[in-house]
């Protein structure tokens, strides 16, 4: 017995020598973070919102990244060099694990980011990154200068963005995909800072869940309302809103537990819509004075052809007497379901091409 024993300690230290690594903690001065991060002094990083990036530089062969989920599935890709086409997709266990996010690299310098693609209602705890014996931690690449932050619904957060056109508009987690959304590709074109505040279902009134944006909108967990974002550490040059589609459903479903707790039995009237989009604008432009604010809708069907509810934005908009605040609305796409990648790239043109005309930053 003592024999066995031994000899399956001898494979043990064997393997574990074979295999021995470098751990690079969460909190490591050379990697790089975009979006609101919770750090556990001494534990993990927790990583909630879509969009939310770790990057690491290092020289070595292999690189992976240790993980643990909630109860909720979270994807991430995995990007190697800036290989968009190339990017892995990984999903993160329960239980912390080891995993593999590129193998087989020459032994030269590479860029490796991280990038939860999921929604806000999955937290991933972040433990930090795993290198052979022999590499080297590299410093981290400066930020870009530009920011650019996001407040939205599922069309911000990526759901539904890798259901294949024609197929059901799931919202599992495994075919959410914030990477491709019109955000995070207008953020990489302008070569930004990027955060996303989004949720799935979400609204400025009412929504399919008891939370609206005005009450998550400053939070740092977003279950959490005692959790609140520190503003000083983000002020982005640029603002983007795409907020209202939820409530053009919700506000004629009179039957819905959300309507009935918001609204009881009387739909909001006009005066009150506009000025529920007015008091957040107004919000978002006290938190950031300086900031050029674009309110934007679409392009699901709140933007349809004779929708009130671009003319409600409009109105808000108008009221502010604030020539750094703007509308754009993108074309209804009529087509069933979520945006899907190539409709995201539409959008995300369309939003460039405004910017181009109209944003000086």
């Amino acid at each position: 017995m003592r024999k066995t024993y031994l000899l399956s300690l001898v494979l043990f230290i064997a393997v574990t020598l074979c295999y021995s690594s470098i751990l690079v903690p969460f909190n490591q001065k050379k990697l790089s973070y975009m979006g609101r991060v919770e750090t556990i002094e001494n534990q993990c990083a927790k990583i909630y919102w879509p969009g939310t990036s770790v990057t690491i530089n290092f020289k070595g062969t292999e690189i992976k990244a240790i993980l643990k989920n909630g109860k909720e599935d979270a994807y991430f890709y995995a990007i190697v060099d800036g290989n968009e086409k190339g990017a892995k997709k990984i999903k993160a266990d329960t239980l912390q694990s080891s995993i593999l996010l590129a193998t087989g690299l020459k032994n030269t310098r590479h860029t490796v980011q991280l990038f939860k693609l999921s929604n806000n209602t999955s937290t991933t705890y972040f433990y930090g990154f795993e290198l052979p014996d022999g590499s080297t931690i590299l410093n981290a690449s400066p930020l870009p200068k530009r920011k650019i932050e996001f407040y939205g619904n599922s069309i911000t957060a990526g759901h539904g963005v890798d259901v294949l056109p024609g197929n059901e508009d799931s919202g599992n987690p495994e075919y959410f995909n914030n990477y491709r959304t019109y955000a995070a590709l207008t953020a990489r074109h302008y070569n930004a800072q990027y955060s996303c505040i989004s949720r799935s279902g979400i609204g400025m009134m009412v929504s399919w869940f008891p939370i609206i944006m005005p009450e998550m909108y400053n939070r740092l967990n977003p279950a959490d309302p005692a959790s609140k974002w520190d503003f000083t550490k983000y002020t982005p040059d640029v603002v983007v809103i795409n907020l209202f589609q939820n409530d053009a459903w919700l506000t004629a479903n009179f039957n819905h537990p959300q309507f009935k707790a918001r609204f009881g039995t009387t739909p909001p009237d006009v005066t009150t819509i506009i000025q529920s989009y007015q008091n957040f604008v107004k919000t978002i432009r006290s938190t950031y004075p300086t900031a050029s604010i674009i309110c934007v809708l679409g392009s699901m069907d709140a933007t349809r052809k004779g929708s009130p509810w671009p003319g409600y934005i409009e109105k808000a908009v108008k009221g502010l007497s604030d020539t750094k605040i703007y509308t754009h609305f993108f074309p209804y796409k009529n087509t069933s379901g979520h945006p899907k990648a190539a409709e995201q790239k539409i959008m995300a043109d369309d939003l460039i091409d405004f910017m181009d005309k109209n944003i000086k930053w």
